[in-house]
């Protein structure tokens, strides 16, 4: 299959599955239809087993796994989503928690990798560098996920702003720092020098280089539309942005998640408060809110549809059940340490650790960098089990963080 039919049919399939959720389940939309595709594949997979003859699970399998996943997210539609995720996130609500966004980002991240490969090692004897590997892909929060539940949960504006920053920031930082232990853990496959004076430098170049590129990206898109006023055309080029952005980051070894973020921020707020009228504002805020919802469909989709590529041994099982109690944990201790350490100078909410940890949604980026790893005895393993924590966290806790907003955050908001 070429790139359109298969795009052409992964929508129709979306489309297809949103209306029977719609319909029938009445979940929230991205969440639904992730849970028909899963309900569509375990069907498949039952009928496999009954009458192997058919050979349909053999025929949907080569057909997931002739899409790239990893390449189709992180080289394609990430871009996008978080563009999109972004220009919703005004600076001015950011501002005043940036200090616990930033402490979360990253020495949340770090914590939580660490916690999660020691932990992974002593589960399954895994080489503690594989094991930092495994805890760098799945410790970050999925921005496409959360911001995804978040127009559901109907949570206050305070949490909704510190979780949206938190994640969108944090799936950056999350990613320079899985290349990083991957150019470690895999030194003959990777294309960096290694050691950690250049791990260092890696770091800064993608992280730093990725929020300047954003940053003056986004400046002199907003400088463009101000001296124009043709609604299509700013459409177009806050479009532009997004992809050619993008790909301007691949290019010079920024980090295009941290990119993406800086600019669809930059241009959420300041470009559409002074580079936009109001007619534009409303047709760019409602073309990237379709294109946002769009790509959601598609990726939970796809994430449903991921079960074919993943061996599921019985150890793997096991260890991914046991291992959803170890991410939740590294995700505590990522939430409540910067909040400890932030309480002595400012105020919370009430229930803001239960709440942030039950709501760091993990999805569909952690597959696709379980995915992108070098071929070695332990991928399969690390493959699964971060299959089986994604679709936890993106079912049950999809499902439930409202209800555990309302246990846990039943005091008036502080901020």
């Amino acid at each position: 299959m070429d790139i359109l039919q298969i795009t052409s049919m992964l929508i129709v399939t979306a489309a297809a599955f949103g209306a029977i959720n719609y319909l029938f389940l009445k979940l929230p939309a991205s969440i639904g239809i992730l849970v028909v595709a899963l309900l569509a594949s375990f069907v498949v997979l039952g009928t496999d087993l009954i009458w192997p003859q058919l050979t349909i699970a053999e025929e949907m399998r080569s057909f997931i796994l002739g899409i790239d996943f990893s390449d189709a997210l992180l080289e394609g539609m990430l871009g996008l989503l978080l563009f999109a995720g972004a220009l919703h996130v005004k600076l001015s609500d950011l501002k005043t928690e940036w200090r616990v966004v930033f402490l979360m980002a990253t020495m949340g991240v770090a914590l939580s990798t660490v916690i999660v490969g020691f932990g992974f090692s002593w589960l399954t004897g895994a080489p503690i560098m594989i094991a930092l590997v495994f805890g760098a892909l799945i410790s970050p929060t999925d921005p496409v996920a959360v911001l995804g539940v978040l127009r559901e949960a109907n949570l206050r504006k305070s949490l909704e702003t510190k979780i949206a920053g938190e994640s969108l920031f944090n799936d950056g930082v999350g990613y320079v720092v899985f290349l990083v232990l991957v150019g470690l853990a895999f030194p003959s496959t990777h294309h960096h020098d290694t050691g950690l004076a250049a791990a260092a430098q890696l770091f800064f170049q993608e992280a730093v280089g990725g929020a300047v590129l954003g940053i003056v990206l986004g400046w002199l898109t907003f400088r463009l539309m101000r001296r124009i006023n043709d609604y299509s055309l700013e459409v177009l080029i806050t479009l532009a942005l997004a992809f050619g952005g993008y790909q301007i980051s691949l290019y010079l070894h920024a980090s295009a998640p941290i990119m993406a973020v800086c600019a669809g921020l930059f241009i959420g707020d300041i470009g559409s408060k002074h580079g936009m009228s109001e007619e534009t504002r409303k047709y760019v805020e409602a073309f990237w809110k379709l294109i946002d919802e769009i790509l959601n469909a598609v990726l939970f989709l796809l994430i449903g549809f991921e079960v074919f590529a993943v061996a599921f041994e019985t150890s793997f099982v096991v260890t991914g059940i046991v291992s959803i109690g170890l991410a939740l944990f590294a995700r505590l201790a990522a939430v409540a340490v910067p909040v400890l350490m932030l309480q002595p100078f400012r105020s919370f909410s009430n229930g803001v650790i239960p709440i942030m940890t039950w709501g760091g949604l993990k999805g569909g980026i952690s597959v696709a960098l379980a995915l992108s790893l070098p071929d070695s005895e332990w991928k399969p393993m690390v493959l699964a089990v971060t299959y089986i924590i994604v679709i936890f966290s993106i079912v049950v806790q999809g499902l439930t963080v409202t209800r555990v907003a309302n246990r846990f955050g039943r005091e008036p908001d502080l901020m």
